[in-house]
């Protein structure tokens, strides 16, 4: 399924940008050359960043060649993929103000959907974080609060700013984890009408400290199944978004991300610390406020950055108030 959605994305965006190279007729006012190819900002951005995407694959493959099979997502090759989906992404955002009219309802709704796509993507990059936090304890802890702090307001922040209302970053999460537990349900059934002979269990006898050994370790622990990137229980995300919200992302963006950043913080420490792979690793309070402390800059930054890319992917609509 991965791969069919890398296909397809290539198709739509390097065809949209091969169709408006041959045919001048559909070239509008804003459209730039790259290497030959003419198109809008927002297809050349979305067509570049899955060609980042695509280059990863002989990466990988080269990679595993040289180092074996790898369960790692942070990986050189993995980050570049990821990376280039993300760019792919904030591409699809400039692509919906450039098709639909700012105010629009279908400009809402493509920029609300991508904004989900994205928190999807980013958050799924976020999962090794859990590992090295059960590896290392301490003020690792509370290390995917750090990243998420840092990563997810991208998604949330540029929705806000681009469809102009405040609690989209609110639908962003509902999709995200809609989306995710659908795409679940759809790779059960693959899995079980083409049943694949697994490569896990021996890997993981290999070497049983790797990253899926730990990540199946932490999972039967914790009584949740291996693999799951998606569950209900991610709606608790709502509360550190309502406090974004409140702040107001549009206007406020690095004030909201570091309120985001500080209940996200304390829900995760409160969550973590009732898991039962996590509970023995709580730190004390020295390694709490550290970590906090960097949750915090993180925050800083994450926001800064996340409203420099909002603004860099078009104004917000003009007859935006709520």
């Amino acid at each position: 399924m991965t791969y069919a959605g890398v296909v397809v994305m290539v198709g739509l965006s390097f065809g949209v940008l091969a169709a408006t190279t041959l045919s001048p007729s559909r070239r509008g006012g804003d459209v730039v050359r790259v290497l030959g190819l003419t198109g809008t900002r927002g297809f050349h951005l979305a067509a570049w960043g899955i060609a980042l995407t695509v280059l990863a694959a002989p990466i990988d493959d080269l990679w595993h060649r040289l180092f074996g099979l790898d369960v790692t997502l942070w990986s050189p090759p993995h980050l570049l993929g990821l990376l280039g989906a993300a760019i792919n992404t904030l591409g699809c955002f400039r692509i919906a103000r450039e098709v639909y009219p700012a105010t629009s309802r279908a400009a809402f709704a493509a920029v609300v959907v991508t904004g989900a796509l994205l928190y999807i993507g980013l958050h799924f990059a976020l999962q090794p974080s859990f590992r090295i936090a059960y590896l290392n304890g301490g003020v690792f802890f509370h290390f995917y609060a750090m990243l998420a702090s840092l990563m997810l307001p991208v998604a949330l922040v540029a929705t806000a700013h681009l469809s102009g209302v405040r609690w989209t970053p609110a639908l962003v999460l509902v999709g995200a984890v809609a989306l995710g537990l659908v795409g679940m349900q759809i790779a059960r059934v693959g899995f079980d009408l083409l049943q694949p002979v697994s490569v896990i269990e021996p890997e993981i006898a290999k070497d049983p400290t790797s990253p899926i050994a730990v990540a199946y370790l932490v999972a039967r622990k914790n009584g949740t199944p291996p693999g799951a990137t998606a569950s209900l229980t991610q709606l608790l995300g709502l509360l550190p978004i309502a406090a974004m919200i409140v702040v107001d992302p549009r206007r406020r963006p690095v004030a909201a991300t570091v309120a985001y950043a500080l209940v996200l913080f304390a829900l995760m420490a409160v969550r973590l610390a009732f898991l039962p792979a996590f509970r023995p690793l709580v730190p004390g309070t020295g390694a709490t406020l550290v970590a906090l402390g960097l949750t915090l800059v993180a925050g800083v930054a994450g926001g800064w950055v996340a409203g420099r890319i909002a603004a860099a992917l078009g104004p917000a609509p003009r007859s935006a108030t709520s």
